[in-house]
């Protein structure tokens, strides 16, 4: 079969590349190996939830997926506060007075994935192969090949990698890159509380690390708590009861009393630097591209980022037939280069600075926190960002 891109990875950013190509004039196949789950039936929360911009968020809804995620799902982020581990320190980021409607969007995991599967089905130029799992790629000069496990054959000018943070994409090509583990886990769950949350995100940086509560329709709040390894398994370990408990007493009055919706999971944080997220016929999208800690809230936008890029290089190619040309394929890397860096080098300094035991450094970091809040350029900059 001959396409001119091939697209490895049916996840939220590689299914936002293929929409985004749609009337590119560029014949399409949006490969998946394991069936994408689907929306419960029973109304129940994902336990994983994005925090969208509204940057990403005007992508999807350029390209028709937005739009059909049920508004009963999504709630809008107003507010955000941060605060440091001293008990005063307090930074705080509002819509209403960066003339804006909201900051971000938490949505569910599972519905924007449905949303943007939706809105792929009918795409002419595109070819869904799910369930099929790549075997080998060999790289020529003028196309790759992908050879399947069940022996089917794929040529294409450009092959994407859009397969997560443990891309075979990139170690098929050879791309180096050597992930920092952060020797810390991603606690999340969901729950019920008994304060109204106000459409306000929260954040804590605390000495055992960052604690995150975020506002999902009703009375509920999604929490991430990135803790040292250790710690996380003794969370996720607890019973409800008590994982309630802890979740409150490091929250304070803010929580209220929480009840458990969801059972808590955890992830291994990782920083990934690669010199290059592009190679001979080849580009790195989303989590196989870069890994950031997750403190921002914005790993997932900068994959949309990568797509929202990639797709605009490739439908503005001019009278270049070949989509995978390296001229192409720099002028992608060039535009997402800055982004990407700024974005890791802020997560990883800030979570380096507060899990720190240095001798004098939480007054400086908490120092820090409040002069931030209070020098307007730099808190401009940095709502800019997250605004993508």
């Amino acid at each position: 079969m001959i396409f001119d891109v091939v697209i490895v990875g049916a996840g939220l950013v590689g299914t936002s590349l293929a929409l985004a190509l749609r009337d590119s004039g560029l014949r399409t196949a949006l490969l998946e190996p394991r069936p994408v789950a689907a929306v419960p039936e029973d109304g129940s929360f994902d336990v994983r939830v994005y925090a969208i911009s509204p940057g990403s968020a005007r992508f999807l809804d350029q390209w028709g997926a937005w739009g059909r995620i049920d508004p009963a799902r999504v709630e809008p982020v107003l507010e955000m506060q941060v605060r440091g581990d001293d008990g005063r320190s307090e930074l705080r980021f509002s819509a209403y007075d960066s003339g804006l409607p909201q900051l971000a969007c938490i949505v569910e995991s599972r519905r924007l994935q449905q949303a943007l599967w939706q809105a792929l089905q009918g795409q002419e130029n595109i070819e869904v192969l799910c369930p099929a799992a790549p075997a080998a790629l060999d790289v020529g000069e003028s196309s790759a090949v992908l050879t399947l496990r069940d022996g089917r054959a794929l040529e294409a000018r450009l092959v994407v990698g859009a397969d997560g943070a443990e891309s075979w994409v990139r170690t098929q090509a050879g791309i180096p890159g050597q992930p920092q583990p952060y020797g810390q886990m991603g606690v999340v769950a969901n729950f019920e509380t008994t304060v109204p949350h106000l459409g306000v995100a929260r954040q804590w940086f605390r000495r055992d690390g960052v604690l995150a509560l975020l506002p999902l329709p009703g009375n509920r709040v999604s929490m991430v708590w990135s803790l040292w390894d250790e710690q996380a398994r003794e969370l996720v370990g607890l019973d409800p009861s008590e994982l309630c408990a802890r979740v409150s007493e490091a929250a304070g009055a803010d929580a209220g009393n929480l009840s458990l919706i969801t059972p808590a999971a955890a992830f291994p944080l990782r920083l990934l630097r690669l010199s290059s997220c592009i190679g001979p016929r080849l580009a790195l999208i989303g989590d196989a591209a870069h890994n950031v800690h997750p403190l921002a809230g914005q790993g997932v936008n900068l994959g949309f980022g990568d797509a929202r890029e990639l797709a605009a290089v490739l439908r503005t190619r001019g009278p270049q037939p070949d989509c995978g040309h390296p001229l192409l394929l720099r002028r992608y890397q060039r535009a997402r280069r800055e982004e990407v860096l700024a974005m890791q080098l802020t997560t990883d300094g800030l979570q380096r600075l507060f899990n720190n035991a240095v001798p004098g450094l939480a007054e400086a970091r908490n120092l820090g926190l409040r002069l931030t809040g209070q020098l307007g350029p730099i808190k401009n900059f940095l709502i800019r960002r997250a605004l993508g």
